[in-house]
């Protein structure tokens, strides 16, 4: 984990997600539900699931989305690419590529504004797809029913900066990529529990 020694901007995000309060009315205007539906999550967020997450993705100077997918979905991965493009479109799936980059540069310079600092050990292993696979959803569990990618989210980084990253999102590729993200997002969490059985 050598690439993950200098992180002092990627040490804020579970910092700053455990220091962010949860408003039952936040203050970004998204009242207290989530966007695309669902409950908002509450508790404390789930940091070292964030962390493994970024490290599996080769870390927050070198995060990609594609490198996620490899770990996430092993020797499955190329499979899973082709069947959300066949689905979605190229154009569609690649912009989902490129929002979900965003998304993790865009957590890093939210963070390393507020200056906050990080655990320091991922869990699961972020080697271990399927551990992490599975850990992801059940951050996902909505407590009024089945899986939620947006609880998901709220899990890893709390709601505040859940919505933030949507505005930022909408700001830089409009409401359809940001509703593609968490619509493709869903799907790829589906997926990877039937290829798993959790």
């Amino acid at each position: 984990m050598n690439r993950f020694r200098s992180s002092a901007a990627f040490a804020a995000i579970l910092a700053l997600a455990a220091a962010t309060p949860v408003f039952a009315d936040d203050a970004m205007g998204m009242g207290n539900g989530a966007r695309f539906g669902g409950s908002v999550y509450t508790g404390a967020p789930k940091l070292a699931n964030t962390l493994s997450l970024v490290v599996a993705g080769g870390g927050p100077k070198n995060f990609s989305t594609v490198t996620l997918f490899g770990v996430l979905a092993g020797d499955k991965a190329k499979a899973e690419e082709d069947a959300l493009t066949k689905e979605y479109g190229a154009d569609r799936f690649g912009q989902f590529v490129k929002t979900f980059d965003f998304v993790i540069d865009d957590a890093l310079k939210i963070v390393t504004e507020k200056k906050v600092a990080l655990p320091s050990t991922p869990d699961p292993d972020p080697k271990n797809g399927k551990a992490l696979a599975g850990a992801l959803y059940m951050d996902g569990i909505d407590p009024k029913g089945g899986f939620n990618v947006e609880y998901m989210l709220d899990t890893l980084v709390t709601h505040p900066i859940h919505v933030q990253i949507m505005k930022d999102i909408d700001a830089k590729y409009g409401g359809k990529a940001d509703a593609d993200y968490h619509i493709i997002l869903t799907k790829v969490m589906g997926d990877l529990k039937s290829v798993y059985g959790m």
